[in-house]
């Protein structure tokens, strides 16, 4: 499974191109290290964390900001089976995160509480991937 942790320069550059005044949903499919990888120099270093634990203090650092954004978890679920698609790519974190507007999620992720809180879910993240959605008709049929 190839490691995906941070957006790169062209996808960033792209999702910020796109109608920021519209809500959007971001489904999100996290693979959590084994063990935490903090930098060397970090006072979580040596502290044996999990992925899991590392990804747990990332969001209780981050949720002040997310509910100041009016942003919110819309759906969790627990991963299963993949029936369609690479069977290595296994989820221990599965949920679609909604935004109030593109603005409200680009404003999370340049504010300086956030970006320091980053650090722990890039310990924690052995891959992931965060997939933007617009909002579409619900119905009854695939088509």
């Amino acid at each position: 499974m190839t490691s995906f942790i941070d957006p790169d320069r062209d996808q960033f550059e792209a999702f910020k191109a796109l109608d920021r005044n519209q809500p959007i949903e971001m489904l999100n499919l996290v693979k959590f290290r084994a063990v935490a990888q903090y930098p060397a120099s970090h006072e979580l270093a040596d502290a044996g964390l999990t992925g899991a634990e590392a990804y747990q203090k990332y969001g209780a650092e981050t949720a002040p900001i997310v509910a100041r954004i009016g942003a919110s978890i819309l759906w969790r679920g627990v991963f299963e089976t993949t029936l369609i698609g690479p069977v290595d790519e296994v989820w221990d974190a599965v949920f679609i995160a909604r935004y109030p507007t593109a603005h409200a999620f680009l404003e999370m992720v340049t504010d300086p509480v956030y970006r320091a809180a980053v650090i722990h879910r890039q310990a924690a993240v052995e891959t992931s991937r965060l997939i933007r959605c617009g909002s579409g008709e619900s119905g009854k049929a695939f088509g």
